[in-house]
């Protein structure tokens, strides 16, 4: 069984920020990409940013394109989020993934994942 993991979750003024990480346990997995979706109440879970082991690249959501960066380590399977100029709109439960098996889906498709960390809660208030 793998369980990912994330913490860094919290309440911030508008124009902070905050690191969210994510970490993966239990049984050992290598993956191919990991990212980070993130769900408001009534809204559907959408993509925020994304990295491929194989050759590093990222992938970004437009609405967080040059405030978010994504970054981690492969061999720990271990992602972080560095979220700056957090905007009341960035509100939203944010959820790690990691994917296993084959990719049929790029990295910004919610269907390419296997695994899926609980969420942890980011609140930014105007």
């Amino acid at each position: 069984q793998v369980q990912l993991v994330e913490s860094g979750g919290g309440l911030v003024q508008a124009g902070g920020s905050l690191r969210l990480s994510c970490a993966a346990s239990g049984r050992t997995f290598s993956s191919n990409a990991m990212g980070w979706f993130r769900q408001a109440p009534g809204k559907e879970r959408e993509f925020v940013a994304a990295i491929r082991w194989n050759g590093r690249s990222t992938y970004y959501a437009e609405f967080v394109k040059g405030r978010f960066t994504i970054s981690g380590d492969n061999a720990k399977n271990t992602v972080y989020l560095q979220m700056n100029s957090l905007k009341p709109e960035d509100t939203a439960v944010y959820y790690c993934a990691a994917d296993h098996t084959v990719a049929y889906y790029p990295p910004n498709d919610l269907r390419r994942y296997d695994y899926w960390g609980q969420g942890t809660q980011v609140t930014v208030s105007s």
